[in-house]
């Protein structure tokens, strides 16, 4: 299915679920370091809770996506040899680590967030735009998972590559002769 690329063995549909889950740690662990600055500036409460609660379903979507991370990892020995990939699960496994630690600070009081909190969550925003950027290499130059010929899940009838004439690949064009138009 996916031609000479390094393939994910953990997929639904032909779809990789690592990059499906992804966007849920991103979004609880950067929204807490918002919801702290926000508590910072404000004193409200409210937001140091919000940041508490953001940090464990962070940790929890993190720990889910990394069981994932792992199984796409070890299931092609092509990825394991990727020195991308292991600093891309290096940094993520950092960002769950300190997370933990950040989760833990609050456990007494959640409001304290002036003291390691704020710069806590503010090293694992940086780790996150570090992860992301090696996960996008992963994707985009190492072409992990990134399907070249056509399956039943798809959705396009395109010739493969290998099918297309010596002149079709060096004009980009091939499968139906559609394009342009």
């Amino acid at each position: 299915m996916y031609g000479r690329n390094p393939h994910s063995t953990a997929q639904i549909g032909g779809h990789p679920i690592h990059p499906m889950l992804i966007p849920f740690p991103i979004a609880c662990l950067v929204g807490a370091f918002v919801t702290d600055l926000i508590y910072l500036n404000t004193g409200d409460r409210g937001f140091a809770t919000a940041s508490h609660w953001l940090i464990g379903f962070g940790i929890g979507t993190g720990l889910l996506a990394a069981v994932f991370g792992m199984i796409d990892y070890m299931g092609d020995d092509r990825i394991r040899r990727m020195g991308t990939a292991i600093q891309h699960m290096i940094a993520n496994v950092s960002v769950i680590v300190i997370s933990i630690i950040n989760f833990a600070v609050r456990l007494g009081d959640p409001g304290d967030v002036g003291s390691l909190g704020v710069y806590l969550s503010g090293v694992v925003v940086l780790i996150l735009l570090y992860s992301g950027w090696l996960g996008g290499e992963l994707v985009y130059r190492h072409r992990v998972a990134v399907q070249e010929t056509p399956d039943k899940f798809s959705g396009y009838e395109d010739k493969g590559a290998s099918e297309r004439s010596p002149s079709e690949r060096s004009s980009g064009e091939g499968g139906s002769g559609e394009r342009g138009a």
